[in-house]
């Protein structure tokens, strides 16, 4: 559920019209609406009750510092990938102690980073990785709390490009290697081992490879309990789908998620982290846009909006689907027709849908594209020259510009002329 709806004919976030921020920010501009992000990140609490747990939500999804923010305000941990991300974390009040730093390429600045102003855990991808943390640690005379992500080679059944448990993915160390890198990470100095990670991939719609996952994770932590270690802590990563195509089958809920945690490693008395981003953010977001143009061509029309690839790239690099809806709702029984909706940057490639059945749009009009709060401006960027859209976040009645549009004299400004020129 999301509080994206029509009311007396206009698509309202919560109890603002789109329309009326529409005109006052300018298009195209992403919405997020704070009643939804609160309504989700509940969920997983609801689905957890009863264990110890952290949600820590993955900011690679949605990183404004308004959003993280909204989710350190509800107790969230934080998921990083960077040093940036961790700057921006701390910056939006989230504590050291509530951030995990996971990722495959963390460099020794990172690491220093985090160690210095306080990190929750790091999730350990590689045996260099963990030689470089220990010295890294050694020399700021720190201890660096550590679990070793392990790849369970289990098949997500997602995008190819968004599976990350597989033998043949970059992530963590195999699962048939783990007892030997714990063996390296207790004898190393500056290193204490607190758990497991695990993440097997992206907008998973079947929670047979979370069972399958799981399952690994339990059967390890006997394994190492019985080689000595202190595993106190499951990090079981994220990765639930949401329903972008609203005509198709739900995915799993977050509380029949949380029956296949409490079944597999419920029992080992272990602190369980998930790290939700998508679930989150994803449906608590819309992108915005005005159409240009219709275009008559050879067979087809074209519904050209002032929204393009790379203010939102996932249908380009991900070919997904996203809902497009106008922000006027049509009148029951509106014969539609087919349109490929495009973008006006000078690659074929921006294009958002083809052949998709719309009502009858023209130049001016508003449309949202769904599903739009995670991946969307955190993966934009200024292609074409084309400024980074805002981001607007509503509250009941009220919203706020949260980032605004940067001008074209700002973007110019970034760049700097050699002395020679």
């Amino acid at each position: 559920m999301d509080y994206f709806l029509y009311k007396n004919g206009q698509l309202h976030a919560e109890d603002v019209a789109v329309a009326e921020i529409a005109k006052a920010v300018g298009t195209p501009f992403y919405l997020y609406s704070a009643a939804t992000f609160r309504r989700h990140f509940r969920l997983f609490e609801e689905a957890l009750a009863g264990m110890d747990h952290l949600i820590c939500y993955a900011m690679k999804a949605n990183g404004n510092l308004a959003i993280l923010k909204l989710m350190a305000d509800l107790g969230a941990g934080i998921d990083v990938v960077s040093g940036g991300e961790y700057a921006k974390a701390r910056a939006a009040g989230v504590p050291g102690d509530r951030i995990v730093f996971s990722g495959v390429g963390k460099t020794p600045a990172e690491m220093k980073l985090a160690l210095t102003g306080g990190i929750r855990q790091f999730n350990v991808e590689s045996e260099p990785e963990l030689m470089a943390l220990s010295r890294v640690a050694t020399s700021l005379g720190k201890i660096a709390p550590i679990t070793i992500r392990v790849n369970p080679d289990v098949d997500a059944k997602t995008h190819a490009k968004i599976a990350t448990g597989k033998s043949e993915n970059k992530f963590g160390i195999p699962i048939a290697k783990a007892r030997a890198a714990y063996q390296q990470a207790a004898a190393l100095p500056g290193i204490e081992v607190v758990g497991i990670d695990v993440h097997i991939g992206s907008q998973l719609t079947d929670l047979a490879p979370y069972e399958a996952a799981f399952n690994k994770v339990a059967d390890l932590t006997h394994q190492l309990r019985a080689d000595g270690h202190n595993i106190k802590r499951l990090d079981l990563g994220g990765g639930l789908g949401i329903p972008y195509e609203r005509s198709n089958e739900a995915p799993p809920l977050p509380i029949e998620y949380g029956e296949v945690v409490r079944r597999t490693v419920g029992d080992l008395g272990c602190e369980i982290e998930i790290e939700p981003g998508r679930l989150i953010a994803g449906n608590a977001g819309i992108l915005v846009a005005s159409v240009i143009y219709l275009k008559h061509g050879e067979g087809r029309d074209f519904l050209i909006l002032d929204a393009a690839m790379n203010d939102l790239i996932r249908p380009a690099m991900y070919e997904a689907h996203h809902d497009i809806i106008p922000v006027v709702e049509p009148v029951p029984g509106t014969e539609q027709s087919l349109v490929d909706i495009v973008g006006p940057v000078c690659e074929s490639g921006d294009t958002f849908a083809k052949q998709r059945n719309m009502a009858p749009l023209q130049a001016d009009d508003l449309v949202a594209f769904r599903s739009a709060g995670a991946y969307g401006a955190v993966m934009a960027s200024e292609y074409n020259a084309r400024p980074l859209i805002p981001e607007v976040l509503v509250e009941g009645d009220q919203f706020a510009v949260i980032r605004a549009r940067p001008s074209f004299e700002e973007m110019i400004n970034r760049d700097t002329m050699p002395v020679w020129l």
